[in-house]
């Protein structure tokens, strides 16, 4: 009965392509086309925020740029994407687009960039948005990423570690500057929830990283909470093109 069920929902509503609508074989996948404009970050990376970088890995610790010159608050990072091309497509279809669904695909690109990144008894956290800001787009995007991850790797996680005191400006556009400035002491953690990750490894989740300024207050107010360590990931982050 349940495989008659499943088949008379394929026919009803067959998998589409995350990218394009296209028919696939599987749900929340990319058609080829979709794939092969989809750049997936692999290779040697910044083990600060997941960039990649030129050359060889050789087992030292390497940072971009952007990373020497801001030092992050934050042990290691990693992303699943460069945000552009069909990337940055499906990430605003998340964001803005009113695509939940997209998190399940999500899930399982994240599972694999986070590999570095997991310990024993983490608790994986996402980037808080304002209530307001929530409750106009009805769900927190990096929480959906939180829940797809840790369906994935069995980690525990916590959807409202973190709060928003205020409610900012939208960052965009602005300078890594102004993105540090408007974001000071604007996101703390939740008073009943901070028995969660005491002396415990964090893992920050959010959909993409541009300057740092967010995942950055999220880690100092885990710091100050008594993280033993913290950790980010990224769907996609933002790279200078060259």
């Amino acid at each position: 009965m349940r495989d008659m069920f499943q088949t008379a929902v394929q026919l009803l509503y067959p998998p589409r392509c995350l990218g394009c609508g296209e028919m696939v074989e599987s749900d929340f996948g990319l058609c080829a086309d979709c794939w092969q404009d989809t750049p997936f970050i692999g290779g040697t990376v910044c083990d600060s925020c997941g960039a990649p970088l030129p050359g060889e890995a050789d087992g030292a610790r390497l940072d971009c740029d952007d990373c020497m010159v801001q030092p992050r608050p934050w042990a290691q990072g990693r992303a699943a994407l460069i945000y552009r091309g069909r990337a940055r497509d499906i990430v605003l279809a998340l964001k803005h687009g009113d695509r939940p669904e997209v998190a399940h695909a999500a899930g399982r690109w994240l599972a694999r960039a986070a590999q570095p990144l997991l310990r024993d008894d983490m608790v994986i956290a996402p980037v808080p948005l304002h209530p307001t800001r929530l409750f106009k787009r009805r769900y927190n995007q990096s929480a959906l990423l939180v829940q797809a991850l840790a369906r994935e790797t069995g980690h525990r996680y916590c959807p409202d570690l973190l709060v928003r005191r205020q409610r900012t400006a939208p960052l965009d556009g602005k300078s890594a500057a102004e993105r540090f400035a408007d974001l000071e002491g604007v996101i703390g953690l939740h008073p009943g929830r901070a028995h969660r990750m005491t002396g415990r490894p964090v893992l920050l989740v959010d959909d993409v990283m541009t300057s740092g300024a967010t995942l950055s207050a999220c880690a100092e107010a885990c710091h100050a909470g008594g993280a033993a360590q913290v950790f980010v990931l990224a769907l996609a982050r933002v790279v200078k093109e060259h």
